[in-house]
């Protein structure tokens, strides 16, 4: 496998969707697909998928194909999927429950040890069977459970003075709802910014493009 600090960032991207297909393939009893086969699902070329599979060295065999199992099970490792990261969760409001409650955390290589929030109204409450914490005891939390990881749903006023106690605990790793962006004063964080206004406008200015080109 050659070193993954080498693969561009647009390879990485699509790594879940192939992960995705690939588990759709083998809940239907697939056993072996071909780059052809993968293209007409994934919308991309069949020369792309072979560049992006040989990213991470032989999978498949010419006029055979990629074994499905294996070629899905690999990618999950790839992901790093079969680790389990501690995470904490910062937000119990409606997108912080969303979030807690629709996700396969331990599928993805994460489990989620805590929730926290400073509103009085939610604390104690019950949460994917978690109670939510106040964000007084987050530190002595995150210290006591090994946390590695953080999820922000939480408004951006309250967003960098999360960011920075939690900077300051040694954690560098962020999932992050919110609309500030770490990354700007911490340089040597992980984060994934997640801004869903900005992809429904994207939606948005793709059906107003679309619209215009056939009216």
């Amino acid at each position: 496998m050659k070193d993954n600090k080498s693969i561009s960032a647009p390879v990485i991207k699509r790594l879940p969707r192939y992960y995705r297909f690939l588990g759709e393939l083998l809940q239907s009893g697939v056993m072996r697909t071909s780059s052809r086969e993968l293209s007409e699902k994934m919308g991309l070329t069949a020369s792309q998928i072979r560049q992006d599979l040989n990213c991470f060295g032989g999978f498949g065999q010419q006029g055979y194909g990629y074994p499905v199992e294996s070629l899905y099970r690999e990618i999950g490792l790839i992901l790093g999927l079969d680790k389990s990261y501690n995470t904490v969760l910062i937000g119990a409001g409606n997108l912080g429950k969303a979030v807690a409650l629709s996700m396969s955390f331990e599928k993805r290589g994460f489990h989620l040890a805590g929730i926290f929030d400073n509103d009085p109204r939610k604390l104690g409450e019950e949460i994917r069977g978690l109670k939510v914490k106040n964000t007084s005891e987050l530190e002595q939390f995150c210290t006591e459970n090994n946390i590695q990881a953080a999820i922000l749903c939480i408004p951006k006023y309250a967003a960098p003075e999360i960011a920075d106690r939690l900077y300051s605990i040694g954690i560098r790793s962020f999932w992050n709802f919110s609309h500030f962006d770490p990354s700007v004063k911490y340089k040597d964080i992980i984060v994934e910014n997640v801004h869903l206004n900005d992809s429904l406008m994207i939606l948005c200015y793709k059906m107003t493009e679309n619209k215009a080109i056939n009216s």
